[in-house]
């Protein structure tokens, strides 16, 4: 007994030192500092980011000669999302613009100044520098209820209901190609676009061709979207887009027109300026003046408020 006791002894701290020096040796691996080989160029596959701009304006008056409302108050919020996804041949943009705007006046009351949801994805296969072929899909529509408010013979302000929370909501989905001419233009060609207006209020179908005993009025017919973007000043960007539809069912020659414009210019880091010019045509939409035809519906919104920009941030 005496004698294996001796010879574990005798091993033990051979053992004991052998694994002290495994140990030391894993923690100085540990304490490598681990460097990208230069040689490898591997793009990063998202970029995710958006910008959040907030106008308020607020004004009171009190026994004020030249008149006007006692009390005024707007806001305008706006947000854009973005995820863009490139890798070898293919490519999957997605842009998500959010917009709300209410005005309150002592005389008016509370109205809805602006109101809209874009949601737009987009997939693309490469062919060339400057053509994809490619799907796309658009959503728009509005968070709130929307009114067309007119005067009786009294002078009484009445409200009547034109629209509801997402109704209408536009659905379009269309193949073709997108092309790349020159820097900061796209255009997206597709010769065959589906197209759907969906309303499931009776009280305001009518107002979008929407027949009575249907959810929706479908459209087929050919689609060009056109997008462009520029610094053309320094601290100042322009930005526009302009879709234009054609249904192949129901005179072709009539074209659906969706255009917004936007001029941002960036006063201090978080400061900016911004104007905004919207023109939507579509002529089985019903004008809200009686007895008038179809027209073009404008939007125009001015500001300088709280801006932020976030996100830019990718990953693998």
């Amino acid at each position: 007994m005496m004698k294996y006791l001796f010879a574990l002894m005798a091993v033990l701290p051979v053992y004991v030192f052998a694994q002290d020096a495994t140990i030391l040796e894993l923690k100085k691996d540990a304490n490598i500092e681990v460097k990208k080989d230069p040689s490898d160029t591997t793009s990063r596959t998202w970029k995710t980011g958006g910008t959040f701009n907030l106008n308020v304006n607020q004004g009171t008056l009190s026994n004020w000669s030249a008149g006007g409302d006692k009390f005024s108050f707007s806001l305008n919020a706006y947000l854009n999302l973005f995820a863009f996804y490139k890798k070898d041949k293919h490519a999957w943009d997605n842009v998500m613009d959010l917009a709300i705007g209410v005005v309150q006046t002592t005389s008016l009351g509370r109205r809805k100044s602006s109101d809209r949801i874009d949601l737009t994805s987009k997939y693309g296969f490469f062919i060339n520098k400057k053509l994809n072929m490619t799907s796309l899909f658009n959503l728009r529509s509005q968070f709130a209820n929307g009114y067309k408010y007119t005067k009786n013979s009294a002078g009484i302000d009445s409200a009547s209901l034109t629209s509801r929370s997402f109704q209408p909501t536009m659905i379009l989905f269309s193949q073709g190609f997108d092309i790349r001419p020159v820097k900061n233009l796209s255009l997206f060609i597709s010769p065959l676009t589906a197209k759907w207006i969906i309303v499931g209020n009776s009280d305001i179908k009518n107002l979008y061709g929407v027949s009575p005993d249907k959810m929706a009025r479908y459209e087929v017919g050919a689609f060009l979207s056109a997008n462009y973007s520029t610094p053309f000043a320094k601290n100042i960007t322009y930005k526009t887009k302009l879709d234009l539809f054609s249904n192949y069912k129901s005179n072709p020659e009539n074209i659906d027109i969706f255009w917004t414009n936007a001029i941002t210019a960036k006063i201090t880091r978080y400061i900016n300026f911004t104007f905004n010019v919207d023109m939507i045509y579509d002529d089985n939409t019903k004008n809200i003046e009686p007895g008038k035809g179809p027209a073009p519906q404008w939007l125009q919104l001015m500001g300088i408020g709280f801006a932020y920009k976030f996100g830019n941030g990718k990953t693998k």
